[in-house]
C-alpha cells in the first residue's frame, strides 16, 4: 500500500500547490558524490550495487543525508526488467549497459513469457530497507523504464544515438514488436506493483527515448503502452501515484497529458516554460526542468535558469527537478546552490 503519511511531493501529485516546491534530482544517487564512488568500489560492479539491497539502499539514502531532498528514488536501473525476462545484463566501464544477445526475429524466443520474480526480489528488499531508514517527510519513489525505451536497449543490446535498430524493428516487424511491447507492459505492471507493495509512495515511468519517434509511432509505442500500464497498475493498486516522463517529445506532450492518466508530467529542459505553464500545468502537476548543463555550469547561468523556472511554474502544483539526470562531473557546491535558490 502507498504510505499514509502526506509529504509535500505527494500533496503536489494530488494537485496541491506548495509554497516551497518539493525538490529532488533524477540520478541524484551517482558518481558526482564521493560517498557513492566509495560504495561503488565496495560493491565491485554496478550490477552488484543495484542487486545488493544493503548497497542499493545506502546509495539511495546518501543524497538525502547530504542535501535533504524531498524525495528519494530507489537506486536501480531500467534494464532490470529485460534482465528478469532472460537477457544477460552487464555494465562496461566507460561504455554503459550491455544486454545480450541483442534481440532479433531469430532469437526472440529466448525471452520468458513473464518476468522471473526472483530477479526482482533484491529491488523490493531495497525498498523495504530504505523505507525503514527514510525520514517520514521524504517521499520514496520507485520507477521503471517505459516499454519503448526499454525495447530500444533490448534490440540494440546497448544505447545508440538515434535508436535506429528498434525503430527499424518496429517498422519491419510490427506484429512481433507489439508482442514485445505487450510483454514489457505486463512486466512493468508486475514490477511497479511489487515496488508499491514493498513500500514506495509513488513511481516514475521513464520514457527517455520517446522523442525519437514520429507522431503516429509515438502514439502507438509510447502513449498506448503507458495507458495500459497505468490502467493495469491501478487495477491492482487503485490509488497508485505515477509521474510520467516522456523526454524530448515537444508539443506531443499535450497528447500525452490528454491521453495518459499520470498524476504529474516530467518536463525535459527543452520544453518552453510558457508552453509548459499554459498547456501542461493547466491540466496536470509538472516536474522539472533545469538543464543539467546549467547545473554543471553554476554561477549566474544556474541562478537565471532556476529563477526562470520558479517564476514560470511555482504558481501551480510543481516539483522542482532537472530536465534529465545530473551529469557525473557536476560540482556538489552547484547542487547546494540550486537547493538554496529554490528554497530561499
Amino acid at each position: 500500500m502507498i504510505s499514509l503519511h502526506e509529504t509535500a511531493l505527494l500533496k503536489v501529485l494530488v494537485g496541491q500547490r506548495q509554497s516551497v516546491p518539493p525538490i529532488w534530482m533524477m540520478r541524484q544517487a551517482g558518481r558526482y558524490l564521493p560517498e557513492y564512488r566509495e560504495k561503488r568500489k565496495d560493491a565491485g560492479s554496478f550490477l552488484k550495487l543495484c542487486l545488493t539491497p544493503e548497497f542499493a539502499s545506502e546509495v539511495t539514502l546518501q543524497p538525502i543525508r547530504r542535501f535533504g531532498f524531498d524525495a528519494a528514488i530507489i537506486f536501480s536501473d531500467i534494464l532490470i526488467v529485460p534482465f528478469a525476462l532472460g537477457q544477460q545484463l552487464s555494465f562496461v566501464e566507460g561504455e554503459g549497459p550491455k544486454l545480450s544477445p541483442p534481440l532479433n526475429t531469430e532469437n526472440f524466443r529466448i525471452l520468458r513469457e513473464q518476468v522471473d520474480s526472483e530477479r526482482l526480489v533484491p529491488v523490493y528488499e531495497t525498498v523495504r530497507l530504505t523505507r525503514k531508514m527514510l525520514p517520514p517527510q521524504v517521499t520514496l519513489l520507485g520507477f521503471c523504464g517505459a516499454p519503448w525505451t526499454v525495447a530500444t536497449y533490448m534490440i540494440a543490446g546497448e544505447g545508440t544515438s538515434d535508436q535506429a535498430p528498434a525503430r527499424l524493428f518496429a517498422y519491419r516487424e510490427p506484429a512481433l514488436f507489439e508482442r514485445l511491447m505487450d510483454l514489457l507492459v505486463q512486466s512493468s505492471i508486475e514490477y511497479l506493483a511489487g515496488q508499491i507493495s514493498a513500500g514506495v509512495d509513488a513511481v516514475q515511468l521513464f520514457d527517455t527515448w520517446a522523442g525519437v519517434l514520429p507522431a503516429d509511432e509515438f502514439w502507438r509505442w509510447c502513449i498506448i503502452p503507458a495507458q495500459k500500464i497505468i490502467a493495469g497498475l491501478r487495477a491492482r493498486v487503485p490509488d497508485a501515484k505515477v509521474i510520467g516522463f516522456p523526454r524530448g517529445v515537444g508539443t506531443n506532450l499535450t497528447r500525452y497529458v490528454t491521453d495518459v492518466a499520470v498524476d504529474a508530467v516530467g518536463l525535459d529542459w527543452m520544453v518552453d516554460l510558457k508552453f509548459a505553464r499554459e498547456q501542461i500545468q493547466s491540466h496536470r502537476p509538472v516536474q522539472g526542468n533545469l538543464d543539467p548543463l546549467a547545473l554543471r555550469a553554476g554561477g549566474d547561468a544556474l541562478d537565471r535558469s532556476v529563477d526562470a523556472i520558479m517564476a514560470a511554474l511555482s504558481g501551480g502544483p510543481f516539483i522542482f527537478n532537472l530536465g534529465h539526470g545530473i551529469l557525473p562531473d557536476t560540482p556538489i557546491a552547484h547542487v547546494e546552490r540550486m537547493i538554496e535558490r529554490v528554497r530561499g
